[in-house]
């Protein structure tokens, strides 16, 4: 069992060479990595092999969304190339998911989950009502962590403020948690927020944590702290 701090560190840079630099750094420090959209459509897959020879496992954010046909297949070649998970987009539908699962378990020879995304943290009710959506975020949330459970997913992919709502319809799925901000930090994009001592008290089992640790001057000190604050918030242990 491992008692690595519960962060994956979001390594949302531009260079395959420069994630690779900040994982080595913050190895020792953090749980696993990210390796998101600007790296995957940049340097490319090659990137996530590159972070996980470093041994902690990665989540390779690609947020599929096609035809099942297309989904799994790229689940597989991510699967391939080292992630430890790959996100998928649940209002793709319980078919595209379970493409997904397949194509994900295909390529890893069974080492790689798919994280079924529910509503992005970007996003709150006002966003979600122009979009045509008359349901709150929870509401969405709820509906989309059943199809995610049902195509048999390992996680989900929720911000903070559902973990109760995943917990209530869904509580074997993995939570992963991004748009967690130390106290004081910006949100930037983020519009449902959290702490990492919110998150983890709500039962997160991991965060996603990008811009406050890989933005510092100096990010393994912030990884430190976070880690810290963590450790602080823990409630104590009883005697035996």
């Amino acid at each position: 069992m491992t008692t690595d701090p519960p962060i994956l560190v979001a390594l949302d840079v531009a260079e395959a060479e420069m994630a690779v630099r900040l994982a080595r750094d913050l190895v020792p420090h953090v749980g696993g990595f990210k390796v998101g959209l600007r790296l995957l459509h940049g340097p490319g897959p090659g990137t996530v092999a590159a972070v996980a020879s470093l041994g902690k496992p990665v989540f390779a954010d690609a947020k599929l969304h096609d035809v099942p046909s297309q989904v799994e297949a790229a689940a597989a070649r991510l699967g391939a190339v080292g992630a430890r998970w790959v996100s998928a987009h649940a209002t793709g539908g319980t078919e595209m998911l379970a493409g997904a699962v397949a194509g994900a378990s295909r390529g890893s020879s069974g080492r790689c989950g798919v994280l079924g995304i529910t509503v992005l943290t970007s996003l709150d009710e006002a966003a979600l009502v122009e979009m045509g959506i008359d349901l709150s975020p929870g509401r969405l949330v709820s509906k989309l962590a059943r199809l995610v459970d049902r195509a048999g997913c390992e996680g989900v992919v929720c911000s903070s403020l559902e973990l109760g709502v995943i917990a209530n319809v869904a509580d074997r799925l993995l939570k992963v948690v991004p748009g967690v901000r130390p106290e004081g930090a910006a949100t930037g994009d983020q519009r449902r927020t959290a702490t990492p001592a919110e998150a983890v008290a709500r039962r997160a089992d991991w965060l996603v944590i990008g811009r406050p640790i890989i933005g510092a001057p100096d990010p393994v000190a912030a990884a430190r702290d976070i880690v810290a604050m963590l450790a602080a918030a823990a409630p104590p242990r009883s005697a035996p």
